[in-house]
Formats: structure tokens, sequence, C-alpha cells
């Protein structure tokens, strides 16, 4: 009786491993298509990055791939002032902008979770619009508001009488940069509102109650209990934003082409790859850009990873 138990229980098992292998075998074919474009398109590039970071490559060269050169492109990169200068300015937008983003967002996703139904939407509609429209018809719109002779922002503040004399506000390098710093944090709040409203719609009902009951104030209740409800969502905005706000381009190639003091390194890697062709070098020395801002971007969100997790 035991043998034929033993044996009952050894083909369930053999089925059940064979059953397994079938069902991992259709789910790796469903995700093949998506694998081969990760591979193709974001692995193979970046390990191609890499190698080319450490050769004098340049797209004059047919081969694209360079003489072995080490960490010289490395080691030029922190005695380039364009580069250290581009840096701090990236640096700059990512200080300024990502908190101000997190902290604006969460308190208009505090101020409008509440609404019901067309009135709650017409808002997600309102400040998700800049995310989806296209960068060009964006950066039409803002240039003309920050055009020198007939812009909109000269003409309130002249009218109010605080300033005397139009503002060259995307050639003065005293202005330029946080003119494209706010143009960012209005095309970035559209989505983390919209994920805060849906965080503050999912905490925990109970323990607020809870902490009202035990005579928790409204600040004490939303730091204590929906704060921590809504670490995760935090955690991805802060990262995403963090992400976005290192890789500014678009802004800078559409308005200022890094003029103005506005260049910043995502800038600086396209105009040192593809428009100084005349210099020996230019190739490779653009991928090691990248391979720095990589590294900084994921140093900065392992730290975000880190102190959100001690939270």
């Amino acid at each position: 009786m035991k043998g034929v138990l033993n044996l009952a229980k050894q083909s369930n098992a053999t089925m059940s491993r064979a059953l397994q292998r079938r069902e991992n075998i259709s789910g790796y074919l469903f995700m093949l298509p998506s694998l081969i474009f990760f591979a193709g398109f974001v692995i193979i590039p970046m390990v191609i990055c890499i190698l080319t970071s450490l050769t004098d490559a340049n797209m004059r060269d047919t081969s694209m791939l360079g003489n072995f050169i080490g960490l010289s492109n490395f080691a030029k990169l922190f005695q380039d002032k364009d580069f250290k200068q581009a840096l701090w300015n990236t640096i700059v937008i990512v200080v300024v902008s990502v908190p101000t983003v997190c902290a604006f967002s969460l308190w208009v996703a505090s101020a409008i979770y509440k609404l019901k139904g067309p009135v709650l939407s017409a808002f997600r509609c309102i400040f998700y619009l800049p995310v989806v429209t296209g960068s060009v018809a964006v950066v039409v719109v803002w240039k003309w508001m920050y055009n020198n002779y007939y812009g909109i922002f000269n003409y309130v503040l002249k009218g109010a009488g605080i300033i005397d004399k139009n503002i060259n506000w995307l050639g003065d390098p005293k202005f330029a940069l946080w003119c494209i710093i706010l143009i960012l944090f209005t095309t970035s709040v559209g989505q983390p509102i919209v994920l805060y409203v849906s965080a503050l719609g999912n905490v925990d009902q109970t323990l607020v109650e809870a902490a009202q009951v035990d005579g928790a104030t409204n600040f004490q209740v939303f730091w204590r209990v929906k704060w921590a409800q809504m670490m995760p969502t935090t955690l991805y905005i802060l990262v995403i934003t963090t992400i976005n706000s290192f890789q500014c381009f678009a802004l800078i190639q559409l308005l200022t082409s890094g003029g103005s003091n506005t260049n910043t390194v995502m800038y600086h890697i396209y105009f040192t790859a593809f428009k100084l062709t005349e210099q020996a070098g230019h190739f490779g020395y653009a991928n090691a850009m990248g391979v720095v801002l990589a590294l900084f971007i994921g140093a900065l969100s392992a730290v975000q990873f880190k102190l959100a997790k001690e939270k």
C-alpha cells in the first residue's frame, strides 16, 4: 500500500514539475518580444557606451570603436570647465525641481482628493495636460511668454511697476536657468498629483479614525498615518522626478541651445557627440559623460531608497 502511495506522490510531483515547466516556457515566450526589445535598445547600447567610453572613438571612424585609452576620458572630464559647469547646472535643476515638484504635488493632491466625479476628473486633466502635450508645443507657448519684446511676463511686470524695462529672460544668464526650471516644474507635476490622489484615496481610514479618536491633530494624522502609507508612492515619485530632472534636454535644445549658462550634462553629451565633429575622440568622451551621469543617478536613487526605508 505504501509503495502505491509513494508511486502516486512521485507521479503527481513529476506532473507538477512538467506543468510548472510548461507554464514557465509559455511565460518566457510571451515576454520574449519585450526582452528582445529591452536587450537591443537598452542593454546592448549600455554595454557599447561603457566600452567606447574607454576609447578615443569618433564618428569619422567607420568602425566607431577607436583605440583603447583606459580612464583618460574620465580623468579629462573633471578638468573640463564646460562639463563641470554643465554638471553644476544639472545639480541645481535637480535640487530645486525635485523637492518643489513633490511638495506641490502632495499639497494639490491633499486639496482635491476628496472631490467627487467630474470635478476631480477636471482637476486631474488640467494638471496632467502639460505632461501629455508635445514638448515643441509647450516650448512655443513658453517662448512667447518669455519674449523680451512682447512676452506676457514683461507686459504684466511692467504694467504692475515691478520692472522699468523689458527683461531678456532666456538671454540673461541670471534668469535663463530659472526659466528652464519653471517650465520643467509645470510639466512635471501632473503625474505626481495623479499618483498622490490615488495614494490618498487608498489610505486605511480605520487607522485615521483611530488616531483621531486618540486625539491626534490633523497634522499628526497626516504625518504619522497617511504619510507612512504613501511612502512607496513618494519613493517612486522621487526617483522618477530625479531621473527626469537629470535628463533635462529637450527644453535646453529648443529654448537656449545651451547658451545663457543653461548647459546641462545631457545637452553637453549631445553637443560633444554630434556637434563637435571636428574633434578627435569626441564620441568616446561623450559616452564617458553618459557613464558619469548614470552613476550620479544611480547613487542618488540608492540614497533615496535607503532614506525611504528608514522612514
